[in-house]
């Protein structure tokens, strides 16, 4: 049989979900946070950092970027899913159950 993934963009749901201006601009600002950590692991990869001080900031970006996720996930909750399950569909419950299976995953 012959597995073929697709790019996540085919995987993605295209769905709008409005979010509120507070929290696009938080989410954005820590994005642009951790985009300057991830080219700081770059610059210290290139530059032989002893491997140790590498993984120590890695850990600080998986973190950075588990925040991001437990507040998007917050929102989700309180917003997408709450809204689904008031029209009646449950099916949202599985849906946020893989989500956060995913989520643990890391």
């Amino acid at each position: 049989m012959l597995m073929v993934s697709l790019p996540l963009e085919l995987n993605m749901k295209h769905t709008v979900t409005p979010h509120s201006d507070i929290l696009k601009t938080n989410l954005k600002q820590r994005l642009a946070r951790i985009e300057g950590q991830v080219r700081g692991l770059q610059r210290l990869i290139e530059n032989d950092t002893y491997c140790d001080d590498v993984l120590t900031q890695i850990a600080s970006v998986q973190s950075a970027l588990n925040g991001v996720a437990k507040k998007l996930l917050s929102q989700h909750m309180q917003t997408c899913v709450k809204q689904r399950l008031l029209a009646g569909d449950d099916a949202v419950l599985t849906e946020l159950d893989t989500t956060i299976e995913r989520l643990l995953k890391r």
